[in-house]
Formats: structure tokens, sequence, C-alpha cells
């Protein structure tokens, strides 16, 4: 690996950053654990990085990067075999073609998801959101909202249908569905 600029490196970071979710999303498909999800997207980063001169344009990480993921994952695997719960190499091979294949709807819902959210009113829109949090306390949340705490959940009962209903169109509208 060469001396790179300071540029390549935003540039890579950039890249990996907006599809690391995605990414840890399909390799969690793949291990058993999520403790072995990060040590597959420890290896996932590391390969990235260090090929990362032979992408051929940047428009195509996306793909590129799942595709060093998939084999990382499996490697991983085969690696683990002597352990019993993980799966034999064409079941594997199978969940992970799959996995693939659902990739674009998955990212396609995600994306819906947040345009649905944007239609939400943007008090409600922040209730929400603090409600998905990991550090939500909904009997807070619930009182700010000036719910009581079955009141709160039979909103968020209710907004989450709307979003889902939001969601499954947009999808659908796109003919990934």
């Amino acid at each position: 690996m060469s001396e790179r600029n300071p540029e390549i490196y935003e540039e890579f970071l950039g890249q990996f950053t907006a599809q690391e979710s995605a990414l840890r999303a399909y390799v969690r498909r793949l291990v058993p654990t999520r403790q072995d999800v990060a040590d597959v997207m420890q290896g996932v980063a590391l390969v990235l990085w260090k090929k990362y001169d032979e992408l051929d344009h940047p428009d195509n990480f996306r793909k590129w990067a799942f595709g060093v993921a998939r084999y990382e994952a499996l490697a991983w695997l085969r690696d683990q075999a002597r352990d019993r719960r993980v799966l034999a190499g064409d079941l594997i091979e199978q969940i992970a073609r799959e996995a693939s294949a659902r990739e674009a709807l998955l990212e396609a819902q995600r994306e819906a998801l947040e345009g649905c959210l944007e239609k939400i009113p943007t008090g409600q829109r922040a209730l929400v959101l603090q409600a998905y949090s990991p550090e939500a306390q909904i009997q807070e949340i619930a009182q700010q909202s000036g719910r009581t705490v079955g009141g709160f959940y039979q909103w968020l009962h209710r907004i989450r249908l709307r979003l889902m209903d939001c969601t499954e169109r947009a999808v659908r509208v796109e003919g990934l569905s």
C-alpha cells in the first residue's frame, strides 16, 4: 500500500460510513452473533481500506463493499467450521446469495422510511425518534407528549402503522416489493 493523501482517506471514509450500517446488517444475516458481526466488520473495513486503490470508480463502492463483506463473512464462517453452531458451506452460500438479493429491497425500505418520517410533523417526529433511541425512557417521553404511558403507546402504535403503510406504498411505487 503506497502513501495516500488525506483526500483519499476522506473519500474512503465518506464512502464507508455511508454504507456501514447496510454492510453491518448484511453481515448480521450471515454470522451467528453480534460479536461475530463486529469481528467480521473489522476485517471488512481493513480489506476495503487496503484495496481502496483497486476500486475502479467511487460510484461502484457499494457493490464492491458488499462483495468484500460477503467474502469476509464466508471466510470467517469457514474458519469457524469446527464450531457446531456454524452452518454447512452450501447453505451459507445460499443465505449469502439471498441476503444480497434482498439488500436492494431493504435499502429501498430504509430510504422510504426516512422519507415517510419527514412527512410527520416535527414535534411528532421528534417524539417517535426519541421513543426509539437506545436510552429511551417511555414514561418521560409520554409525560413530555402530554399523554399517559398507555395513551403514548397507543399513539406510537398508530404512528407506526402510518409509517409502515407509507413505506410500503413508496416501495411499491419503486417496484421493489
